[in-house]
């Protein structure tokens, strides 16, 4: 029988959530994508020593500088084993400056074109605020495609559409993370308040025509994947694809377009602002993954200073 990976991508375009070239080279998804925790990975593999080395001597005495571009170098990298694109995240510390997020959302697209990759093949990743969406509407404009991440809530996903980015990044691993220690329960399929969040994201995008595409990320145990088996795409660990891969097995698909979703709502910013603050989940994991994607960042560039 045709293994679950194999199963699972009729249905479903596959992202390697790893800054692993070599990983990649192996597993040869559609696309790629990587977070400051990653480079922070990546940064100490022997196989980036000589990017590392390079971002160092080109900005000496600038750790921010030289962490963009060490950044932009492993997609670069990462860009020439994918059909794709890789997708690069912005700075978390700017995530509630949308002037801020704009200006370094474009000198990212500067630096990789520099380096001979056009904006088409990439995404820029920026934290799902109420800034953050803002500058990704502003950049979609400009033609610089966007993937909003650190997305918890359906408010998050209801303005992330409204706005017209290309993608967003909504977290299943980390909600089931906050109902499992809340509730002292586990969860499993379709139970699964992290599967739940995302199959409502995807009919409520299907059913009012929105383009934006739902990517799935953060995932725990193969049983979240195989209950969204249909999702447009779905940013998988390589531990866990290989698992896919080893397995035999039935996989159905779970989503598709023609399931019926919620009425389309339209949220000003006050009204964003008390739909996610009402959600004490989407609260806590979005400025808890914030803090933590701005202390690899910090610990990144302190590795070029």
């Amino acid at each position: 029988m045709t293994s679950k990976l194999k199963q699972l991508q009729q249905y479903t375009t596959l992202v390697a959530d790893t800054g692993d070239v070599s990983l990649i080279r192996s597993l040869q998804p559609q696309d790629a994508t990587t977070n400051p925790s990653l480079l922070l990975k990546a940064a100490q593999q022997a196989q980036y020593a000589a990017l590392l080395q390079q971002a160092r001597s080109a900005h000496p005495g600038s750790g921010a500088h030289a962490a963009m571009d060490f950044a932009v170098a492993v997609g670069v990298e990462i860009s020439q084993l994918i059909p794709g694109r890789i997708s690069t995240e912005v700075d978390a510390r700017l995530s509630f400056d949308e002037e801020a997020t704009y200006a370094a959302a474009l000198k990212l697209i500067e630096a990789y074109q520099a380096k001979g990759l056009a904006k088409e093949r990439i995404l820029i990743k920026i934290a799902a605020t109420w800034e953050g969406i803002r500058a990704a509407e502003r950049l979609e404009k400009q033609g610089i495609q966007t993937n909003l991440t650190l997305l918890f809530s359906f408010a998050q996903a209801a303005a992330c559409a409204d706005a017209g980015v290309y993608l967003i990044s909504p977290f299943v691993g980390r909600i089931y993370d906050w109902y499992k220690k809340t509730s002292g329960q586990d969860y499993s399929g379709q139970d699964d308040p992290g599967v739940q969040s995302v199959a409502r994201i995807y009919r409520y995008y299907k059913t009012n025509g929105f383009n934006t595409v739902v990517m799935g990320a953060s995932f725990r145990n193969l049983g979240q994947i195989e209950a969204l088996a249909g999702c447009d795409r779905l940013t998988i660990s390589p531990e866990l694809i290989n698992q896919l891969d080893a397995q035999d097995g039935q996989l159905s698909r779970q989503l598709s377009p023609e399931q019926a979703g919620e009425a389309r709502i339209e949220l000003n910013e006050a009204a964003f602002r008390w739909a996610h603050n009402e959600d004490a989940m989407a609260t806590e994991k979005l400025a808890e993954g914030i803090r933590a994607f701005a202390v690899d960042q910090i610990k990144l560039e302190q590795l070029f200073s």
